[in-house]
């Protein structure tokens, strides 16, 4: 009986290290993991899946339609080498109501935009994503994803999902760029900075200068008033920027500095034990209001 408990434990202790010797190997990417190895990979990740956000719309006359997408994903995949999480395949159904007008743009409505991420969130949840971790690579997304955040509120849940906005672009060391940061917001340095490390084979820079990306002052309105047509106003050709003035050295330095914001946000949250429980007692109260203590 002796032997055979000491059997049974060493064969334990083998399947135990051949299951962590797997996991240590496993892909973040979902769709390119096995089922056997997605159950590992969600124990691994500590339940926190990644859902890199991108859209597909004009980038200017040099760089795809995609270089949302691709960027963000690129700036993800880095960070779960540094912090392992499951990154969710390509999502692009994304608010680029603005940019209609240019080919290639895929613009779906609201109501659709709102469901198809409910019930994606939804489906990553049931597939033991209990801490979501939207990373946005869009900039018309900047409202979008905070009200989607938001609306989590709504109704009782057993997950958690958390909005990781925009890189912050303004830490110490970033080389200085050559063009005009105030107008640099779609295609500009930045953007095609960025592509020039995530995909080099896709940029054109010697196309970037065939149209403007200047501001076009087409709206005098105050600061404190919006109306949905301003971008179109000011930046008809959906370019804003200069994408000729993009250096690798730029490119590669916000390339890091994004990956390491998104890595350590995932580390955060995997060690946030407080939202799920939070939220749970918020969901309990709002069942009876009347007894809230006032």
């Amino acid at each position: 009986m002796f032997k055979r408990s000491i059997l049974a434990l060493l064969l334990s202790v083998i399947a135990l290290s051949t299951a962590l010797s797997q996991s240590q190997k496993l892909s973040p990417k979902w769709e390119e993991l096995t089922a056997p190895d997605f159950i590992l990979a969600i124990h691994q990740s500590q339940g926190v899946c990644v859902l890199p956000f991108g859209i597909l719309e004009k980038h200017g006359p040099h760089l795809p339609i995609g270089t949302d997408l691709l960027d963000v994903r690129f700036a993800v995949m880095n960070a779960v080498q540094q912090e392992y999480a499951v990154v969710f395949p390509e999502y692009y159904f994304g608010q680029i109501f603005e940019a209609q007008q240019q080919p290639g743009t895929v613009a779906y409505s609201l109501s659709t935009q709102l469901t198809l991420l409910q019930e994606t969130v939804k489906e990553m949840a049931r597939n033991g994503c209990k801490k979501i971790v939207i990373v946005n690579g869009h900039g018309g997304n900047e409202s979008l994803l905070p009200l989607f955040g938001q609306a989590q509120l709504a109704t009782p849940r057993d997950y958690v999902v958390y909005v990781f906005g925009l890189p912050n672009t303004h830490v110490p060391g970033r080389p200085a760029m050559k063009s005009d940061a105030k107008n640099d917001m779609h295609a500009g340095e930045t953007e095609t900075a960025n592509m020039l490390i995530a995909r080099p084979d896709l940029v054109h820079i010697d196309r970037a200068d065939q149209q403007s990306g200047a501001d076009q002052h087409r709206l005098e309105l105050p600061d404190n008033v919006y109306t949905g047509i301003w971008w179109y106003a000011r930046f008809p050709n959906h370019y804003s920027g200069t994408g000729s003035a993009a250096t690798k050295e730029l490119g590669e330095f916000d390339q890091k500095a994004w990956s390491s914001q998104i890595a350590d946000a995932i580390k955060a949250i995997k060690a946030d034990d407080q939202s799920l429980k939070i939220q749970n007692e918020y969901f309990e109260k709002i069942s009876h209001p009347l007894d809230t203590k006032q």
